[in-house]
C-alpha cells in the first residue's frame, strides 16, 4: 500500500513537473513576444508619423489650389464681357454673385413634423452644407400652425459652394425639369437679385428618387452686387442662365 501511494505521488510529481515545464515555456515565450511587440510598435511609431505628415500635407495643399470651374469662367470670360458691354472703369465695379439662398417650405409638417427633418436632410445633400430649420413666428389657427412650429429649412451658400451649386443648377438640374420653357427674365426685385422656384427637388442628381418619401419644392434666390436689373440679367445670362426670349 505504501509503494502504491508512493507511485501515485510520483505520478503527481511528474504531472506537476509537466505543468511546470509548460508554464516555464509560456513564461519564456512571453518576454520574447513582448520584446517583439515593443520593437514592432517602435518601428510602427517611427513609420506612421512620416506617412501621416506627407498625406496631410498633400490633403491640405489640394483645397488651396482648387478653384471652382465657374469662378475661373467668371474671371476669364464673364468679367471682360461685362466691362466691354457696360464700360466699367473700375474692376471692382463689375457685378458679381454674392450668395445663393435655398429655401424649402414643407406644408405637410403641420400633420407630421418628421417631414421637415427629411426635407432638411435632402436640402443638405443638394447644397453640400447643413441647413437650418425655420419655425413659425406666429400661430395661425386656420392652417393649424402653432407658434415656433418647424415648417421648413433654408441654407445660404457663398464662395466655393455657391459656384459649385450654380454649376450643377445650370448644367444638370434645370435641363431635367419637365416641360421647361426657360426662366422668367422679369423675376428680379429691382436691386439685382433674381428669384426662381423649382417644383420638384428630385431634379438634382444628389437625390435618390427611390428613397424619397415625398417631393418638395424649393425657392432659389441669387443675390448679386449689381445696381440694376439689366446688369444682373447680363451677369446671369453670361453664366448661361436659360432665360426666355
Amino acid at each position: 500500500m505504501a509503494d502504491s501511494k508512493a507511485g501515485k505521488g510520483g505520478g503527481k510529481t511528474a504531472k506537476g513537473g509537466g505543468k511546470g515545464g509548460k508554464d516555464s515555456g509560456k513564461a519564456a515565450s512571453k518576454p520574447e513576444a513582448k520584446t517583439a511587440k515593443k520593437a514592432g510598435g517602435a518601428e510602427g511609431a517611427r513609420r506612421e508619423p512620416v506617412a501621416f505628415a506627407t498625406a496631410s500635407a498633400e490633403a491640405l495643399a489640394a483645397p488651396k489650389d482648387y478653384a471652382p470651374r465657374l469662378k475661373k469662367f467668371y474671371e476669364e470670360v464673364v468679367r471682360p464681357q461685362l466691362i466691354e458691354e457696360f464700360g466699367y472703369k473700375n474692376p471692382f465695379e463689375v457685378p458679381t454673385i454674392e450668395k445663393i439662398v435655398l429655401n424649402m417650405g414643407v406644408g405637410e409638417a403641420v400633420n407630421d413634423t418628421k417631414k421637415v427633418t427629411m426635407a432638411a436632410a435632402d436640402l443638405g445633400l443638394i447644397a453640400g452644407q447643413k441647413p437650418i430649420i425655420t419655425r413659425a413666428r406666429n400661430a395661425i389657427a386656420t392652417f393649424k400652425v402653432r407658434e415656433n412650429m418647424p415648417i421648413g429649412a433654408k441654407v445660404t451658400l457663398r464662395k466655393t459652394r455657391m459656384y459649385e451649386f450654380l454649376d450643377r443648377l445650370v448644367t444638370i438640374a434645370l435641363p431635367r425639369i419637365r416641360d421647361f420653357r426657360g426662366l422668367n427674365p422679369k423675376s428680379f426685385d429691382g436691386r439685382g437679385n433674381f428669384a426662381m422656384g423649382v417644383k420638384e427637388h428630385i431634379v438634382f442628381p444628389e437625390i435618390d428618387y427611390d428613397q424619397t418619401e415625398s417631393i418638395v419644392g424649393m425657392d432659389i434666390i441669387v443675390c448679386t452686387t449689381a445696381k440694376s436689373d439689366d446688369e444682373a440679367r447680363a451677369l446671369l445670362r453670361a453664366f448661361n442662365f436659360p432665360f426666355r426670349q
